[in-house]
């Protein structure tokens, strides 16, 4: 019995020092575990529950040229509730859960009051410490609902949380839509000026602790974030508000009457390269127009007519041609190789010179001669379109702007008939704002300018940065003439050619209307798809603006760029000559003035007659012929020489006077209306030639 009571025991003092041990090492392990690895896992626990959170920066908000806001960052709240707040017992919140339900149901009208208390009463019962109530909640909301039973007991003891965000806002919606573009949240942006100007306008980042309170949920562990965000700076654009907004109803109603698929409109300072507007509009799926594509920047196709400019100055710059040369235009037809090449007149204009071919967009008068001057030369001809910058980007900050096409003679696909097709718009490919960026710089005596769309970088209302002008060609001519002559090309088809429903009394508009075929990808060209567009500036004698408009695919019918764009070009034009000319100028213009503007003659008769009027002849410049300019008090004059070898203007003199000056130089003289002389057919300062003819027309 002994024996046996002692192997018990045994077995018991052993399993009582095993338990011991045990014990022992656990104890050890967990004093081990706090003492000299607490540290270590501690850091370990935080790095699984405790992480910090990037908070956005307020981004920088996009201004019109005044000012106005474009796109602006608005914040917006998540509200929470810590439905297991030890503040407050479960008595006072259930006695109050039905009353705030009712609340957040009539407020926000997303849910029913008993959807409401039914997610809040889960909460509670889950012990949710970061129930979600309501996304997208504005500022305005968010100061009611602090009102609110429970909510309104404090920041703390009422559990409301509300997490800011920032939402991006377009003030003005679809105005310049595209140009300014939009901030996608977690998507890499590129749209428009957002894009372009994103690091500048996101700001910095800043950080905050956040804590995991289960189900992948995190909340702020603290009340103030570690790292404030600082915010984004502002960009100032050149887009004028109120010329931008007529500019879209303009192309908006041309559009719609003529059911085209879409067009455009930029306007620009000539001497800067801002943009003033840019509108872009094309049909959707359900038919409604909308800015769903720069088509000013990104669409480079063939230009049509507005291209024959750059032909006739590349002849011009290269002393190739003279604009008093003429041209027979054949009925209206011409044969280049295996093509017939047509102009839209039926039956033609007989023989003209070339710079009636080019008021009147003759594409025979205008391939013909340049194909006369490069057919055996015409890698001459690319090469001088390349030094105009014809062929290459413009490089506009915002993404997508489309490359230019201009095929040199080694291109796989140069034929027989590139050269007279490209002189008049086809086999070349250019954007609107390309070809607005060219005529531009006709206005600004050659000097190539840099199209822009910002001009200023804010932060807190104060300039940080600004943008100068930047010069992409000093001329695109090497002759300063050739200039002159391409003014007068362009003036003449405005006072008499293409466009002559432009003129008007008020100011002078420079131009030239274009009319393209669309190609149909593999399938040709055909006789119902067509481009019409109006390119130019104004006012002719002080160039300040220029502007492109460019329709594509009207289907009433009428298809000719200065029926279809030119209505909309002298809209917007009119508005800009009403509120942004300078008050010197609109006083001028609206105000008669003693004095006549402008009075060419014999020099005694005008000296007797503005002696007569009371206005003092300035000493040393008596000459046999003069021209007066009454615009200001120094009441200008200007002599006259007569030369033999350069035809005479005698713009502004009677018709006794002038019949005279350019019979006197070898010209013969045809005469048509009253009045002083308002335009002659031969372009001043160029040479004469045997049996020159010149038509005078009185006004």
């Amino acid at each position: 019995m002994d024996n046996n009571k002692r192997e018990i025991l045994k077995k018991v003092y052993l399993v009582y020092f095993v338990m011991v041990a045990v014990g022992l090492a656990i104890i050890g392990k967990a004093a081990y575990i706090q003492l000299i690895e607490g540290e270590e896992w501690r850091e370990k626990a935080k790095k699984v529950t405790i992480r910090y959170d990037k908070i956005e920066a307020n981004r920088g908000n996009i201004l019109a040229s005044d000012g106005s806001l474009l796109a602006a960052s608005v914040p917006v709240f998540e509200l929470r509730i810590d439905a297991g707040n030890t503040h407050f017992d479960d008595e006072f919140y259930y006695d109050n859960v039905d009353s705030l339900a009712w609340h957040l149901s009539n407020h926000f009208k997303d849910r029913s009051k008993q959807e409401y208390k039914q997610l809040l009463v889960k909460g509670r019962k889950n012990n949710n410490r970061y129930l979600l109530l309501k996304r997208n909640v504005t500022y305005d909301d968010l100061k009611k609902v602090r009102k609110f039973p429970v909510f309104r007991l404090g920041k703390y003891r009422g559990g409301l949380i509300a997490e800011a965000r920032n939402k991006r806002e377009l003030p003005f919606r679809w105005l310049a839509f595209r140009t300014i573009g939009w901030d996608k949240e977690g998507e890499k942006n590129d749209i428009g000026l957002e894009g372009a100007y994103s690091s500048i306008l996101e700001g910095e980042k800043g950080q905050r602790l956040v804590q995991l309170i289960g189900k992948g949920v995190w909340r702020p562990l603290n009340d103030e974030n570690e790292i404030e965000p600082r915010d984004g700076h502002d960009i100032v654009t050149t887009i004028d508000i109120n010329i931008q907004d007529v500019a879209e109803d303009a192309l908006m109603r041309q559009l719609i009457e003529n059911e085209a698929d879409h067009g455009s409109v930029v306007l620009m300072e000539v001497a800067t390269g801002n943009i003033l507007a840019i509108a872009n509009l094309g049909k959707n799926s359900k038919g409604e127009y909308e800015e769903k594509y720069n088509y000013a920047i990104g669409e480079s196709s063939e230009p049509g007519s507005t291209f024959k400019l750059a032909s006739l100055i590349a002849a011009l710059d290269e002393g190739l041609l003279s604009l008093n040369d003429t041209v027979d235009t054949e009925g209206g037809t011409a044969k280049f190789a295996n093509r017939t090449m047509r102009d839209s007149h039926h039956g033609g204009y007989g023989r003209i010179s070339v710079k009636r071919a080019f008021e009147l967009s003759s594409n025979v008068g205008i391939s013909k001669v340049i194909h006369k001057a490069y057919k055996d030369k015409p890698q001459q001809f690319i090469n001088k379109l390349y030094s105009m910058r014809l062929n290459l980007p413009l490089g506009i900050e915002i993404a997508g702007e489309g490359k230019p096409s201009i095929k040199n003679t080694e291109h796989k696909y140069w034929s027989k008939v590139s050269l007279p097709w490209m002189s008049i718009g086809y086999e070349v490919a250019i954007t609107p704002l390309q070809t607005l960026a060219f005529y531009n710089a006709i206005a600004n005596n050659g000097v190539m300018v840099k199209p822009r769309l910002v001009k200023e970088i804010r932060l807190a209302g104060e300039i940080t940065k600004t943008f100068d002008p930047e010069i992409l060609s000093p001329s695109i001519v090497k002759n300063p003439e050739t200039i002159t002559l391409a003014k007068s090309m362009l003036e003449g088809v405005v006072e008499t050619g293409t466009a002559i429903h432009l003129k008007n009394s008020i100011y002078k508009i420079a131009g030239k209307t274009g009319t393209a075929q669309i190609a149909q990808n593999n399938a040709g060209y055909n006789k119902s798809n067509y481009k019409a567009s109006f390119v130019g500036y104004f006012p002719a004698d002080s160039p300040k603006y220029s502007m492109i408009v460019v329709i594509n695919n009207p289907q009433k019918g009428i298809y000719y760029g200065g029926s279809i764009a030119g209505p909309v070009f002298r809209e917007v034009a009119d508005k800009v000559y009403a509120t942004r000319l300078d008050p010197e100028r609109r006083s001028a213009d609206s105000i008669p003035g003693r004095y006549p503007l402008l009075a060419s003659g014999n020099g005694n008769e005008l000296e007797m007659l503005m002696k007569e009027i009371n206005i003092v002849f300035p000493a040393g410049t008596r000459s046999e012929w003069i021209t007066y300019s009454g615009q200001d008090s120094t009441h200008k004059v200007k002599p006259i020489e007569p030369a033999t070898d350069k035809i005479p203007d005698v713009t502004g003199m009677g018709a006794r006077d002038a019949v005279f000056l350019l019979e006197s130089a070898g010209i013969k003289v045809k005469v048509s209306g009253k009045g002083k002389v308002k335009r002659q057919s031969l372009v001043p300062g160029s040479k004469i030639t045997a049996g020159s003819q010149c038509m005078i027309e009185l006004g």
